[in-house]
This record gives structure tokens, sequence and C-alpha cells, in this order.
């Protein structure tokens, strides 16, 4: 119960924030590296006493927040700019859908977790309710003209690099999320001080956006403030509390589960930014609660 409470906020804060990225999307690097700065400063005072202790007793722990914060560095950037080229109920469910199959994979060959049968059947519902909403977001409506404009042209390949960029994502979702569950599982770390450290490393590679033009990071934030605290905030709290339910699930459960997000996504794409195919994705969106149901059971 706990773990699955931690799980459904995280979902609904991670689809806040990724709507906000979405409604942003000419902010540019300053815009991730001022959420990441004020992400940083707002988890300090709860992150620093809980990382610092303990890589003093093991350094050999820097590394694994070294990985981290780079694998999150590039998912920011890389997600910001798939959001320019495609609908975010494209790019979403691509990324969320890739991340958590690769992650099972990983967690029963890497971390030698064994989930039940009904769990893994889960999983793969789950991951079949986001294809179902990636494929609806990603062809052409029905009674399209047989010959294509150049103009259409264009805006497949820039749809085909959106999709890409979503699968690329999806990658570094995987690779983020098996690191992290040993970081918290294996290496004991507080989920809270792993996340901040992990924080510390992403300003400190987006830094140099921040410092070259002052003057341009001012007019950033006097654009796109709302925007910022709003990413500056959803964010850390939707991953801390996934980070938090890893304690109380297997990473092969979590990281499938919190993929709930995708309904309030493919909504949020019809209603808020009014993506076309609105009925195949909410068939997606039910296909996605009926694999938490089963995920739930397992």
């Amino acid at each position: 119960m706990i773990a699955a409470l931690l799980v459904a906020g995280g979902a609904l804060a991670h689809a806040a924030w990724n709507v906000v990225l979405k409604a942003s999307p000419a902010a540019g690097v300053r815009f991730v590296a001022l959420t990441v700065a004020l992400s940083t400063v707002l988890l300090a005072p709860a992150g620093a006493p809980a990382l610092l202790p303990a890589l003093a007793d093991r350094p050999a722990l820097a590394g694994l927040v070294a990985a981290s914060g780079a694998l999150h560095c590039g998912y920011f950037l890389l997600l910001q700019r798939a959001y320019v080229l495609a609908d975010v109920s494209v790019v979403y469910p691509l990324a969320r859908g890739t991340g958590p199959l690769l992650s099972v994979v990983a967690a029963v060959l890497v971390l030698g977790e064994r989930p039940a049968p009904i769990a893994l059947a889960g999983a793969a519902v789950v991951i079949a309710g986001v294809v179902v909403i990636g494929l609806a977001g990603s062809r052409p409506a029905r009674g399209s003209a047989p010959f294509v404009s150049a103009t259409d042209a264009r805006g497949r390949n820039r749809r085909a690099v959106g999709v890409a960029l979503g699968a690329a994502v999806g990658v570094l979702i995987a690779g983020y999320t098996v690191l992290d569950a040993v970081a918290v599982t294996v290496a004991a770390l507080s989920p809270v001080g792993y996340f901040w450290g992990s924080l510390v490393v992403q300003l400190a590679i987006l830094a140099p956006w921040l410092v070259s033009s002052p003057a341009a990071t001012a007019r950033a934030v006097r654009r796109h403030a709302p925007a910022i605290v709003a990413v500056g905030i959803l964010s850390p709290v939707a991953y801390v509390l996934v980070l938090v339910a890893y304690a109380y699930a297997p990473v092969a459960i979590v990281a499938p589960a919190r993929e709930a997000s995708v309904v309030l996504i493919a909504l949020a794409g019809w209603l808020l930014f009014r993506e076309p195919h609105p009925a195949q994705r909410l068939i997606g969106s039910a296909v996605v609660v009926a694999g938490v149901a089963l995920l739930a059971a397992g």
C-alpha cells in the first residue's frame, strides 16, 4: 500500500512537470539549468546531511552519484529537444515505455530479481498500452491527401526525429532506473541524499550555460519564472517518491507501475495541446490502467 501511494504521487507529479516542459519548448538549455539549480537549492537542507557523511565513509559511492547525474542531465536535455519536435503524447509514451521494458530486463539479469509471473504480465500490458498511445500519435489522420506536400514531409521528418529521441530518452531512463535502485538498495544510500547529489552533478554540467551570459540567464528567469518553479519543485518530488518506493517494492514492479502517468499525459495531449487521435490514446490509457492493476495484484 505504501509503495502504491508513493508511486501514484510520483506519477502525478511527473506528468505535471512534463506538461509544463512541453508548454515551454523554446526555453532552451538555460531553462533546464535553472530548474536544476532550483531543485538543488530546495533539496540541499535535507540532501546534504543525508549524503555527505555517507560519501565521507565510502568515497567510492561518488561514482554512482556522478553516473546518475550525467544520465539525468542527458535525459532532461534530450526530452526537451524531443518535445520541440513531436507531440507530448508521442514522446512521453515512447520514452516511458522503452524505459520500463529495459528496466525489467536489467532487474532480472543484473539485480537478480525474480518478480511473480502476474507482475511480469502486468509489465508487459503496461508496455503494450504505451505503445498503443505512441502509435496513435505517430501516424497521420485518416483521409489525408494522397500527395504529401513539402511542409507535410518536413513535419514527418521532425516527428521521426522526435520519436527517435523519445526512444533514446527511454534508454537513459532504463539506465538511471537500475543505477538508482542499486544506489538505494545495494549501496543503502538515502534516497533524498542520493538524488540531491545527482542534482549537484547535473548543475555542475549545466553551469556554463548559466554563467556564460548573465543577461541571458536573467531574461530566461523573467520569461519562464512560473515554469521554472513548477518543474524545479515537481521534478524532485516525483523522483524522490519513486526512490523511496524502491525500499518497499522491487524495481521490476516500481519501474513499470510509475508509467501510469502516461494516462494523464494522453489526456493532457488531447485536452491542452489539441493533439490528434484521442480515441486510440484513451484506449491505450485503459490498457495501461489494466497493466497497473496486474502489477498491484503481483
